[in-house]
């Protein structure tokens, strides 16, 4: 896998533990412009997206919201919700017409505490894609925020 993509459910998944999860999932659709959530709010429910794209952004006092990673077909939007305290720690806003599965956070906890190895599964898929995450957050505000050569060892 390329390290500057975001690890899909496809490729992270195997085929019986996929096909479980997608037992839990119904399709949702969002006109562009929604905010799918907001920083902090309750995570309840998570999206893999079929057609469209969604950007997450983080709030950054006295500036405008800082756009971390455009997400598009069959990536994971949400990881916060498999995490205590099941609070967002970015925003979402669909940036053009979305359609998506969406999956009840508390319904797939529980299914994976019931049964670990697909529990395992899923902890390591959404695992791959928090750690993809954090590394684009910190690209993406090093290259907005940081002076010019600040990161650079001479």
């Amino acid at each position: 896998m390329i390290a500057t993509t975001t690890p899909s459910m496809p490729r992270a998944l195997p085929a019986e533990h996929r096909q479980r999860l997608m037992g839990f999932a119904h399709e949702v659709s969002f006109p562009q412009g929604t905010r799918l959530f907001e920083e902090g709010s309750r995570a309840d429910r998570f999206w893999i997206i079929r057609t469209g794209t969604v950007q997450l952004d983080m709030h950054v006092p006295g500036r405008r919201a800082a756009v971390i990673e455009t997400l598009r077909h069959n990536e994971l939007v949400g990881w916060s919700w498999l995490f205590s305290p099941h609070a967002w720690h970015l925003g979402a806003e669909a940036t053009t017409p979305v359609r998506a599965y969406e999956f009840d956070a508390t319904a797939v906890r529980l299914m994976c505490r019931e049964d670990p190895a697909l529990g395992n599964a899923v902890a390591q898929w959404v695992g791959d894609v928090l750690a993809h995450r954090l590394r684009s957050s910190r690209t993406r505000l090093l290259d907005l925020y940081a002076p010019y050569g600040a990161g650079s060892r001479d």
